[in-house]
């Protein structure tokens, strides 16, 4: 039997906006839908409310809540075949046979502009993970595009991490730049992940993380949802099925295979790699690890225990409780 697959991040709420996809049937385009991830066994599906540049910095938190509207319109749209996970007791009802989890997480910190309540309104608006930034600097910190700067979180980064971690939201630092990484570490009482990010020594990226931030990942309980990206995965950007899977190979060999799981980033990557185009190659991938040497517990882990185990030691209790 497959196991059920947790992906950390996916962009595909933004082709529901703007009109292009419903995201429920398999139309044949585009890189993720429930039919097809249904199919391919996905059980929990991380969807991003990525910022885009053009909105920022003054149309940021509007736009933001529209797309975190739009994920709330598509799982009632869509309610016999997708439900929102926003607390443990939701976790315990995965995988579900008929529908595909939906956690809502936010992808760049420009939603709060510089005010601390908005993280109390966006969690009760069920958004269980948090991207401090995208590759820009904000009010929190710095993005890895920063290339000059080599700051920590501001002051208001500290405060928002900190209410983050007592409100049971994921702390999520792909994107974050490696000072502020550290800084995150420092200060969260909780585990943190970095949900679409890929191995540094393997493909020097920006993007990646060292073997040094992968081992104090694993130090802290964390994990990193391998990217699918090719220029992430290979330096000349002609990636296959099969440098994810290095990827996953050597992250579990720094860091523990505790620490390793998948964030393809589909829908919010350009090109794919070759056997790996949409969410329904899933399941070859599997294969792939299987034919690698992992065993099932831990290609169970990759594929959704190990976030799992993270979302049931962050996530409230109940969907109503702070």
């Amino acid at each position: 039997m497959q196991p059920w697959i947790v992906d950390g991040h996916c962009d595909s709420i933004i082709d529901f906006v703007e009109g292009r996809r419903k995201l429920a049937d398999d139309t044949g385009s585009g890189h993720w839908d429930l039919a097809r991830a249904k199919r391919a066994g996905v059980g929990l599906q991380f969807m991003a409310a990525f910022i885009e540049t053009k909105f920022k910095p003054n149309l940021a938190t509007l736009r933001g809540l529209e797309l975190v509207e739009a994920v709330h319109r598509f799982v009632a749209e869509q309610e016999a075949a997708a439900f929102l996970v926003q607390s443990r007791s939701d976790l315990a009802l995965l995988p579900d046979g008929e529908r595909v989890g939906v956690l809502l997480s936010i992808e760049g910190g420009e939603i709060l502009g510089e005010s601390l309540f908005l993280v109390d309104i966006l969690h009760r608006l069920g958004v269980r993970a948090f991207g401090l930034t995208w590759n820009q600097r904000n009010a929190l910190a710095d993005g890895v595009g920063e290339i000059a700067a080599q700051s920590r979180l501001t002051t208001f980064g500290e405060r928002v991490v900190r209410r983050l971690n007592d409100l049971g939201i994921l702390v999520d630092v792909s994107h974050l730049n490696e000072p502020g990484f550290w800084h995150v570490l420092d200060i969260s009482t909780q585990p943190i992940i970095a949900s679409h990010s890929s191995a540094k020594a393997l493909c020097d990226h920006r993007r990646n993380l060292s073997d040094e931030q992968l081992r104090a990942l694993a130090r802290q309980r964390g994990v990193v949802g391998v990217n699918f990206a090719p220029h992430f995965l290979r330096a000349d950007g002609c990636a296959t099925r099969a440098d994810v899977v290095r990827h996953i190979q050597h992250i579990a060999a720094v860091a523990g295979v505790e620490t390793v799981g998948l964030g393809s980033d589909f829908d919010g990557i350009e090109t794919v790699p070759v056997g790996l185009e949409q969410v329904g190659d899933l399941p070859q991938l599997i294969e792939d690890l299987r034919s690698a040497g992992f065993n099932r517990t831990e290609i169970e882990l990759i594929c959704h225990g190990n976030f799992l185990r993270v979302l049931q030691e962050v996530l409230p209790q109940g969907k109503n409780e702070h």
